[in-house]
C-alpha cells in the first residue's frame, strides 16, 4: 500500500549499512524507539568516519545522533573531533555538556582539561585532570602526570605575570645568602671598616653601608645594600673602591634577574681591575644562567689567567660542571678548591654529594663523616648529609640530621635562618609515615621565617595536592 504522506517522510533503516538522515524537522515525527535505535546508528557511523580522519563528516553524524538523544558520548566524541581539528572553544563547549550530564566521565573531563590547556587556561586545565585524577583513584598515570606538568606551568605563568608588575625585589634571604656564601669571605678593604666615620651622602659612605647590610644576612639588610651600591655609584668619587662598587652592585643586579645590566657592571669592575676575580665568575654564573655555558667556560678560563691559584674559580667551575653532568671533572675542581684552602666548608660538602651521584656511596659517606668531624658546628653539613639519607631512605637517622641542623640554625643565626632543614624533615616526615599533618606544621613554620622561600611554598603545594586540597595547593 501506498504509504501516508507524514510516512513518506519518515526515516527508515532497512540494512545495517544504512545511515538515517536526520534533522530538527524529522526528529519530531520519530518514536522513542526509533530515536534510540537511530541515534546508535549514527553513532557508529560516526566512530567510522573518526577512525576514517573523516572529522567534518563525524561532526555531521555527531550532531545528528545528539538530535535523536542528547548523550554525554555522542558530545565527547564530537569533542574528539573538535580536538582534532584544534577547535579548542567546541571542545570545551561540547565537553562541557557532556561532564553536565555525567559529571564523572573521565574520558570528557580529560578532553576538556586538554583544550583548557592550549587555551593556556592553566587553572581550569589542572583543575580538571585532578579532578579526573581523584574520580579514578589515581589510576592513570598519564592524567597524573598531566597534574604535576601543569602545576608547574600553571606556578611559572602566575610567576611571570607577578614579576612583571613588581617593583624590583630580591629573592629570600635564604637564596641571597646561599649565593653569596658560595664564595670565600673576604674582610671589609681597608678605609671601609665600621671604625672609620665616612659621610652617608659620599659615595664612600654608602659603600660602607652596603657592606654592613651584608653582614646582617637578613633581608633588610641585604635590600639595604642594594640600595647602597646603587647610592654608591651615582654618588662616584670612590677612588679605589669603584671596581669592587660595580662588583657590588652587579652580584645585587643579578639575584634581581637583571641580567644584561648585572654584565655591563662585571665589565665596568673588570675594566677598572683585571684581578677582581670575583667579576670573572658572576659573569660566568649570568652565562649559565642563559644557557650558555661555553660563554662560562671562557669567563672560567680568563679567571685563572689572572690567578691559576684562586680557589674560588675550581669551586665555581665545578658547580658549573655538576650541572652540565660532567660529574668527573665537577669532582677534580672541587678536589682543586678543597686542596688549595681545606676551610671552604662547601667544597667538601659538594665533594661528597658529587661522589653520591656518581654511585661512589661509601666514598660519600666517609666524605661527610669527614666534614662532621672538621666542621662540627657548620649546620649546612647535616642537612646535605641528611638529604644523601634521606634519598636512602634512611628516614629514622636522616631525622636526627635535620633536626641538629634546625638546632644549630636557631643557636648561630636566629634572626636569619635558614629553613632548608625544616623543609628536608617535612619531605622526611611525608616520605616514611605520610605525616601529613607535622610536614604541613614544618613547611608553615618554615614560610614564617621566610615568607619568600620557593622551596617551601611548592613543597608546601606538593603536600596539599597529595591531600586532594587543590584549590590550597594552587
Amino acid at each position: 500500500p501506498t504509504p501516508a504522506p507524514s510516512q513518506a517522510k519518515s526515516v527508515a533503516v532497512e540494512s545495517e549499512d544504512e545511515v538515517p538522515e536526520i534533522d530538527e524537522a524529522t526528529v519530531t515525527k520519530l518514536s522513542p524507539e526509533q530515536r534510540e535505535q537511530y541515534a546508535a546508528k549514527l553513532k557508529q557511523a560516526g566512530n567510522r568516519a573518526y577512525g576514517d580522519k573523516a572529522y567534518n563528516k563525524a561532526i555531521g553524524l555527531y550532531s545528528q545522533a545528539i538530535l535523536c538523544k542528547p548523550d554525554p558520548v555522542f558530545y565527547s566524541n564530537r569533542a574528539a573531533c573538535y580536538s582534532a581539528m584544534s577547535e579548542w572553544d567546541k571542545v570545551v563547549e561540547d565537553t562541557t555538556a557532556a561532564i553536565a550530564m555525567d559529571p564523572e566521565y573521565i574520558k570528557a573531563i580529560n578532553r576538556r582539561a586538554t583544550a583548557y590547556e592550549h587555551q593556556k587556561k592553566y587553572s581550569d586545565a589542572l583543575l580538571d585532570f585532578t579532578a579526573s585524577c581523584i574520580i579514578d583513584n589515581f589510576k592513570s598515570e598519564s592524567a597524573a602526570q598531566a597534574v604535576e606538568r601543569l602545576l608547574k606551568v600553571f606556578a611559572e605563568h602566575r610567576a611571570k605575570e607577578m614579576m612583571a608588575s613588581r617593583p624590583p625585589k630580591l629573592p629570600s634571604p635564604i637564596f641571597v645568602g646561599n649565593y653569596l656564601q658560595s664564595f670565600r669571605q673576604k674582610g671589609r678593604p681597608a678605609g671601609l671598616e665600621d671604625s672609620v666615620e665616612l659621610d652617608a651622602e659620599t659615595g664612600k659612605g654608602q659603600l660602607q653601608i652596603g657592606l654592613q647590610g651584608l653582614e646582617k644576612k637578613t633581608g633588610e639588610g641585604y635590600e639595604e645594600a642594594r640600595q647602597a651600591f646603587e647610592k654608591a655609584l651615582e654618588l662616584g668619587d670612590l677612588g679605589e673602591y669603584e671596581a669592587l662598587a660595580y662588583n657590588l652592585r652587579g652580584t645585587m643586579r643579578t639575584l634581581l634577574g637583571n641580567h644584561a645590566e648585572a654584565t655591563e657592571d662585571f665589565d665596568k669592575s673588570i675594566e677598572l681591575d683585571p684581578g677582581m676575580i670575583q667579576s670573572y665568575i658572576k659573569r660566568a654564573s649570568i652565562s649559565l644562567e642563559l644557557g650558555e655555558p661555553d660563554k662560562a667556560d671562557a669567563e672560567f678560563a680568563k679567571a685563572l689567567e689572572q690567578d691559576k691559584d684562586d680557589p674560588d674559580v675550581y669551586y665555581h667551575r665545578a658547580q658549573a660542571s655538576f650541572i652540565k653532568g660532567d660529574l668527573a671533572e665537577a669532582q677534580k675542581d672541587y678536589q682543586k678548591s678543597i686542596d688549595l684552602d681545606k676551610d671552604f666548608i662547601f667544597s667538601h660538602i659538594q665533594l661528597g654529594v658529587t661522589q653520591y651521584k656518581m654511585g661512589s656511596i661509601a666514598s660519600s659517606m666517609a666524605t661527610f663523616r669527614r666534614c662532621i668531624k672538621n666542621f662540627p658546628k657548620v649546620p649546612d653539613v647535616y642537612n646535605y648529609y641528611g638529604e644523601l639519607l634521606l634519598d636512602q631512605s634512611n628516614f629514622s637517622e636522616a631525622v636526627e640530621k635535620f633536626d641538629t641542623a634546625m638546632e644549630m640554625e636557631k643557636q648561630t643565626k636566629p634572626m636569619s635562618m635558614n629553613v632548608l632543614p625544616l623543609i628536608n624533615k617535612a619531605l622526611a616526615l611525608f616520605q616514611w609515615k605520610q605525616d601529613f599533618k607535622e610536614a604541613e606544621q614544618l613547611c608553615q613554620k618554615a614560610l614564617i621565617i621566610d615568607p619568600e622561600c620557593d622551596i617551601a611554598v611548592a613543597t608546601m603545594a606538593q603536600l596539599l595536592l597529595q591531600q586532594n586540597k587543590v584549590t590550597e595547593a594552587l
